[in-house]
């Protein structure tokens, strides 16, 4: 039954996307990862917008399977919507197979905001998740850099071994949703080792925590079903900030380890990147998030007024 426990928490975080994932599967599943290698820096792969287009936006549909040791244990679908001045994205995953009979649960997730000279500005955040035992749902209101008002129904119990949330801790961070679209600043082209190196500050409701990216390798990609091409592949650190239990295991393991990856890709008509595939290795075996199809579309090109 830790089997299915397992892959039950990691189908359903799967639903919510990267950065759920790593904390929600990880962590509270105990699981151990092992130490990272690391690749050398080829060539970078030039994607680039056509250079007289005006960039007025993109869609992506997606669909997404969850495995745990080669083992499939749920599905998701995400579908994201960014345009000129607002985005949208939304996530919903549940397990799948025999995993169903024994731990049957689901996750679905949103984030809506503006977009203000090319950033995502996240505005509100809600995230479901329902097993046999118990539904959560938690609720974030969100103006610029800060973190209004959250809440989790039914509240939880106060436990006095967690590092409390302070005001401080609302505030510079963003949603786990917006934490996954990885915005690339500039002009130039997407997929360089330097699109892997950034930060990113994120509250989800309950755990305040830092995930920072670093360059691994390049690669290219196929799906059943849209994208082919080519795919830039980043490591992950994790590091917890407050709202968790310091002496647990899982979180100081967790924090150690060095062989978390997501492989990104673009969304057309965008300069922004998403996962494409997430890796986490765990004594299981890798639980592994993977796209089966990824049909990714611009928006039509804006305008630009003639003047004389």
């Amino acid at each position: 039954m830790r089997f299915a426990g397992f892959g039950a928490r990691f189908a359903v975080a799967a639903g919510l996307m990267l950065p759920v994932l790593p904390v929600e599967a990880s962590a509270q599943a105990q699981g151990q990862i092992q130490s990272q290698t690391q690749g050398q820096a080829p060539a970078a792969v030039p994607v680039q917008a056509p250079a007289q287009a005006v960039l007025a936006g993109g869609k992506l549909e997606a669909k997404y399977e969850a495995s745990l040791a080669g083992i499939a244990v749920g599905k998701g679908q995400w579908a994201i919507d960014i345009n000129e001045d607002q985005y949208s994205a939304t996530a919903s995953g549940g397990t799948a197979g025999l995993l169903k009979a024994f731990a049957g649960g689901s996750g679905s997730g949103q984030s809506t905001g503006r977009v203000v000279a090319g950033a995502l500005v996240p505005s509100n955040y809600q995230a479901v998740t329902t097993s046999a035992k118990k539904s959560e749902t938690i609720k974030m209101l969100i103006t610029p850099g800060y973190v209004k008002e959250f809440s989790i129904e039914p509240e939880p119990p106060l436990d006095p071994e967690k590092i409390p949330i302070t005001d401080a801790h609302r505030r510079n961070v963003i949603d786990p949703m917006t934490g996954s679209l990885m915005r690339v600043g500039g002009t130039g082209e997407l997929l360089t080792p330097d699109s892997c190196r950034t930060a990113a500050s994120i509250f989800d409701g309950r755990m305040r925590y830092d995930l920072k990216l670093d360059y691994k390798r390049m690669e290219s990609v196929k799906t059943e079903k849209g994208y082919r091409g080519p795919a830039i592949v980043c490591a992950v650190y994790f590091t917890p900030i407050a709202g968790y239990v310091p002496d647990r295991a899982a979180i100081k393991y967790l924090a150690a380890q060095r062989n978390i990856e997501v492989t990104l890709v673009p969304i057309a008509g965008t300069r922004v990147l998403v996962p494409y595939r997430m890796v986490v290795p765990t004594p299981l075996g890798v639980a592994m998030l993977e796209a089966t199809e990824f049909v990714t579309t611009p928006a039509p090109a804006k305008a630009v007024a003639k003047t004389n």
